[in-house]
């Protein structure tokens, strides 16, 4: 399939169900939210970067409810005055992290970037890779998003355990479903420190496979924390085009927003680690 094709097939996705969803969302907030996406790094980039950018672009468009600022620098993470029209953090009441590696950042920015969720109460959101940022040089973001990747022992279709079908991200979903994407594994994760809203179905893949370092089968997909004032939605989907494509993983994202900017209240408590009777 051609790249036009491709985004005319994703618009129309984008468009039949954000359509149906808009009503919803417009009457949620009497003004626009800003997202500031940040995509990529100096070194590496996914190949579904720029699709999910398109993907959040018209989530916000067709609801009415954010509009989306590009970047894949780091210049406006800061609460600085920036020259011109740039906007900084203060004009942006989410931030959205499809990241890659150590990317470089001051000291002053780190601080500004942990000012704007813990004391401003702004949002955080982690798509994929944003969980392979930093890693190295910034424990406090690992700390904020939860966990950090290590590796992606499996690139397949798997069985995905929806945890938690009552808070406002995840109740869409099915109690089981099968999504193909590139699944990461997480260190420096604790369930008791968030609340898991998705997990793998353990029995849906091979843990015996060269690279899987987990032995509690505690394999994270998406979850929800508070952090200070603010509110973070994770998710390690996202790896391919076609998962951004996928209506439920639109909604999820749409839902996922809405919550971390407060439009929508869901519990944030942790879940005990489901067992094969739940």
């Amino acid at each position: 399939m051609t790249l036009a094709r491709s985004i005319r097939a994703s618009a129309l996705v984008v468009t039949a169900l954000l359509l149906a969803a808009a009503p919803a969302a417009l009457a949620d907030s009497h003004e626009k939210k800003h997202l500031l996406m940040l995509g990529g790094s100096s070194f590496f980039a996914h190949d579904a970067v720029s699709h999910a950018m398109f993907t959040m672009a018209k989530i916000g468009e067709r609801t009415g409810l954010f509009d989306v600022r590009f970047r894949t620098d780091m210049e406006l993470v800061t609460k600085q005055k920036l020259r011109g029209n740039r906007k900084n953090l203060d004009y942006f009441d989410a931030v959205m992290f499809y990241t890659q590696g150590d990317i470089e950042l001051s000291d002053e920015q780190k601080a500004d970037l942990m000012r704007f969720v813990k004391e401003d109460g702004k949002a955080v959101l982690v798509a994929h890779s944003g969980t392979d940022s930093f890693r190295e040089t910034w424990p406090e973001y690992i700390e904020m998003v939860g966990g950090a990747f290590v590796n992606h022992p499996w690139h397949q279709k798997i069985r995905v355990r929806v945890e938690d079908r009552t808070h406002p991200i995840t109740r869409h979903f099915p109690a089981f479903f099968e999504i193909t994407d590139e699944i990461y594994q997480l260190n420096r994760y604790s369930r008791d420190n968030l609340r898991v809203l998705m997990s793998i179905d353990t029995s849906s893949v091979d843990l015996t496979k060269k690279g899987v370092q987990r032995t509690d089968g505690d394999f994270a997909l998406a979850w929800v924390r508070e952090f200070g004032k603010g509110r973070v939605f994770a998710s390690v989907l996202g790896h391919r085009a076609e998962v951004w494509d996928n209506a439920d993983i639109q909604k999820m994202w749409l839902e996922g927003f809405r919550w971390a900017v407060g439009i929508t209240d869901g519990e944030t408590a942790s879940l005990p680690l489901p067992t094969d009777d739940d």
